[in-house]
């Protein structure tokens, strides 16, 4: 029966109305009669509850929460809280009539009514100033209507004597006999009933407060799990639309490749075949005359005597020698098999589609950081992260952005390059490579070292809930704003030296594809940089209202939560110690 009395609240403001009274039960929607409370603190009348008990345990019919249940009636413990409450409103609600004129009063005139405590009757205000500011009734306690005392809790029931202590012990009251009755030690927890009412406000405050605590931070987490669940359909139906787009985009590629795979088959075919039949009558054509001199021979040796032979056999096998010795094409120029490389052609046309190479996944598009991060994705730079989210991040250059696209990794580049410089020749190209090892190592340590910061502040906001100042995203903005001009910068100087290159490519043409792919994966890593360093920018800049609120929220706070000074560079140099040792 869990869940089937309410339907999901969709809105904040549903969740507004769908408050009830708190005097209501939830399943009859009538008054309480003899509130039960269960173990998840939902309440239901008796009777409401009544034969759904099974075993000793009982379902919450509003969460399914199951309660112990004891005793043979099968129902949870009657919420005397809850019943006084319910008590009080009926007393409300009833006609007051005053018991010195016999005037009724109407239900907007109760406040106006008094209530004597000593007489044990209700007073108009007329009266209270006429008889009972008379001597007799000087030590008569006269209170507001809504705030007199019933007789169950005024006196004693054991000892129908008024209670005048509370044994915060026990928590009960206790009248003289009750405390006459106790022994010396528990005596010592007896206090008043002033002071014990007064020391009950306090705590009952505390605990309000609390509840309210944890009331708002529940709406919090309502209208940020509502949020998420938006932005799940929102990212399922982007995800589905994108992979509705590539397997389009899929299909397309791949017919057209198919058309130009078949042409290209045809046109194999075509060649092959006629080259084949060219052959075929070459040789067709020298059957006959070989087989003519074959005869001619022949007959030559059989009608000619020894003189004609000496005459004119040195001729004949002249010619034969020279028939032997012709060209002729006795095998086939070519194989008889058609070869497309169309699984390598199908796969190199879906290669940019599907991002197969890392660096077609990050110049290819506008968004190669995902937006979100998972188990899978992998940031700029080959580090892992599961709780970082990174939102898509458009190139800031259009002139980096349309950079030509490489097939090599950094890894390769990197192996590439120290190949090229152990071979030991002093080439232009070779002085450029060492000089660029060693820019693009100290930009890679200082995007690495952001990176780092970025992802320890963002796991503190998310995770830990810690405080963070709000000077550290100012700063990473810097020098993320300073690494860009930088990675600018050197991505110019490494442009202009294509020209110069493009020559010295043109001469060497054994060694061009290694160098412009080593050189096209420097211009690369130093886009990829500029790209995380973008995405970094942007996370600081998503991440700085956060900081900025929860700056606000300990400057509020009480300053035992502000930590020295003194233990933090304790602990800066005792981490540099340990840093220095491990080094």
């Amino acid at each position: 029966m869990a869940g089937g009395i309410f339907s999901p609240l969709g809105s904040c403001s549903e969740l507004e109305k769908a408050n009830c009274h708190p005097l209501v039960c939830l399943l009859c929607h009538e008054p309480y009669q003899h509130p039960c409370l269960l173990d998840c603190y939902h309440n239901f009348c008796a009777s409401c509850l009544r034969g759904r008990a099974s075993d000793g345990r009982l379902r919450c019919p509003l969460c399914g929460h199951p309660s112990v249940v004891r005793g043979g009636t099968g129902l949870p413990p009657v919420d005397r809280l809850l019943q006084f409450l319910v008590d009080s409103s009926a007393d409300g609600e009833e006609d007051v009539q005053c018991a010195n004129c016999d005037r009724c009063c109407t239900k907007a005139e109760l406040d106006t009514m008094y209530f004597c405590n000593t007489c044990g009757q209700p007073l108009c205000a007329p009266c209270r100033e006429e008889t009972h500011r008379a001597r007799m009734f000087a030590r008569h306690e006269i209170v507001s209507l809504s705030k007199r005392t019933k007789n169950i809790h005024k006196k004693c029931p054991l000892h129908e004597e008024p209670y005048i202590m509370f044994s915060t012990e026990k928590k009960s009251m206790l009248c003289i006999n009750c405390f006459r009755d106790m022994q010396g030690e528990s005596r010592a927890h007896c206090i008043d009933i002033e002071t014990a009412y007064m020391q009950g406000c306090q705590r009952l405050d505390q605990a309000v407060m609390a509840v309210k605590e944890l009331q708002t931070s529940t709406r919090e987490a309502i209208v940020l799990l509502k949020a998420m669940i938006e932005e799940v359909r929102n990212s399922a139906s982007e995800e589905e639309a994108a992979i509705n787009s590539l397997f389009s985009r899929m299909q397309e590629q791949l017919s057209e490749r198919k058309k130009t795979l078949l042409k290209a088959v045809q046109s194999q075919h075509e060649e092959k075949e006629k080259a084949f039949k060219e052959q075929l009558a070459h040789l067709a054509s020298l059957l006959p005359t070989l087989q003519v001199h074959l005869v001619t021979c022949s007959a030559f040796l059989s009608s000619a005597n020894k003189a004609e032979f000496l005459d004119l056999g040195y001729q004949l096998m002249e010619r034969l020698q020279r028939i032997v010795k012709l060209p002729h094409r006795l095998r086939p120029a070519q194989t008889s098999k058609i070869n497309s490389e169309y699984r390598a052609e199908f796969a190199r046309c879906l290669e940019p589609l599907l991002m197969l190479s890392p660096r077609r996944s990050v110049v290819g598009s506008a968004g190669g950081i995902g937006p979100g991060i998972t188990g899978t994705n992998m940031l700029p730079g080959g580090q892992c992260s599961k709780t970082l989210m990174v939102p898509s991040c458009p190139p800031t250059s259009d002139k980096m952005s349309t950079g030509p696209m490489v097939k090599k990794p950094t890894m390769h580049r990197y192996i590439s390059t120290k190949v090229l410089l152990a071979e030991g020749r002093e080439t232009p190209f070779a002085e450029h490579c060492r000089n660029y090892e060693n820019t693009y190592r100290m930009l890679q340590t200082e995007i690495q070292g952001l990176k780092d910061q970025v992802q320890e502040l963002h796991r503190d906001l998310t995770k830990h809930h810690s405080l963070i100042k709000s000077e550290i995203m100012s700063e990473i903005l810097q020098k993320s704003l300073q690494m860009d001009v930088q990675i600018a910068a050197h991505y110019s100087a490494v442009e202009m030296m294509r020209s110069v290159f493009e020559e010295v490519w043109e001469e060497t043409y054994q060694r061009v594809a290694n160098e412009q792919e080593i050189y096209e994966a420097q211009l690369h890593d130093l886009l990829q940089l500029r790209q995380e360093n973008s995405c970094l920018s942007t996370i600081t800049k998503q991440i700085a209202p956060y900081v900025r609120s929860i700056a606000k929220v300990k400057e509020r706070l009480e300053p035992r939560l502000q930590e020295p000074q003194e233990p933090r560079e304790e602990q800066a140099q005792m981490l540099l110690k340990i840093c220095d040792n491990n080094e």
